[in-house]
């Protein structure tokens, strides 16, 4: 459905930092920084975006907005919120069971430094 996202960075290094330990826990690698404004990351499906507003005004995050990644498993959820919490993001939910979502899902939720809200789920038979 989606060709690309993209989200806000305030510091592209300290985000950088972030979705490089983050998605790197979900097999998802960064294609780089295509200019001194943006850091790519790519998987045959979809590509998302980080960087500095071409505007030049403050990043800010979405309120509401959430972008979530597929994980192979419990564990690359597991590892997903470590290393974004070892990488500059902060707790929006531990892993575990999300009871109030249909199937009962294996997910975890971060902010990244800017604030944005990503999240892992691991698919229920995984």
């Amino acid at each position: 459905m989606f060709t690309h996202i993209c989200v806000s960075a305030q510091d592209l290094d300290a985000s950088k930092k972030f979705y490089d330990a983050a998605l790197g826990a979900l097999g998802i690698a960064s294609i780089g920084q295509v200019n001194e404004r943006t850091c790519v990351y790519a998987t045959p499906t979809g590509k998302l975006l980080v960087m500095k507003p071409a505007d030049g005004n403050p990043a800010t995050h979405s309120n509401g907005g959430t972008l979530g990644f597929q994980a192979a498993d419990k564990a690359a959820v597991d590892a997903f919120h470590a290393a974004g919490l070892a990488n500059g993001g902060s707790d929006e939910g531990a892993p575990g069971n999300r009871a109030g979502a249909p199937g009962n899902p294996y997910g975890a939720y971060l902010r990244d430094p800017v604030g944005n809200k990503i999240c892992a789920f691991a698919p229920p038979e995984a």
